[in-house]
């Protein structure tokens, strides 16, 4: 088995339309709900042997603040196919990962992650800003992630951590 964690970036800022969708950075709100989730994988003791994150500054951004506040300090793996990915796409990068890696993050975007999490489990769900979904695949090479071979253990959105 593979444990998979789905993370869409903490919410961005809209406030200067000149700043390209790529570089735009965290909101008051994304810059407060990043570290609960980094506080929600430290006090569930996860560790993640491999993180994949897009390279736009809001998912970069996020993984920063999740790792400090989790008191992790793993290396960030970014690839540039994450940014504006499809399911396909994703699936891909996911089947790529190394199978000496059991449990990995990888840290993107709407549609791509709802698409991914939706096709693995079955289970759709609307996935705000900064949420995060554990996924345990029943596959043993990560090659073999496909439709379905997934089970959701949990999910949870900021506004389920700050209260």
């Amino acid at each position: 088995m593979k444990t998979l964690f789905l993370l869409r970036h903490a919410k961005s800022s809209w406030d200067d339309r000149s700043v390209r969708d790529f570089d735009r950075p965290l909101n008051e709100r994304g810059l407060n709900a990043a570290p609960l989730v980094g506080e929600l994988l430290r006090a569930r003791g996860i560790r993640p042997q491999r993180i994949i994150c897009s390279p736009a500054e809001r998912t970069r951004q996020t993984i920063a603040l999740v790792l400090r506040a989790a008191g992790l300090a793993e290396e960030v793996h970014f690839n540039g196919r994450i940014y504006e990915a499809n399911l396909r796409q994703l699936l891909d990068i996911v089947r790529e990962i190394d199978d000496a890696v059991e449990t990995a993050l990888l840290v993107g975007h709407n549609y791509g992650i709802e698409n991914l999490l939706a096709h693995l489990t079955g289970d759709a769900r609307h996935m705000p800003t900064a949420a995060l979904a554990h996924i345990v695949l029943e596959v043993e090479a990560w090659r073999d992630a496909r439709e379905n071979a997934g089970r959701l253990e949990f999910f949870v959105r900021p506004k389920d951590l700050s209260g």
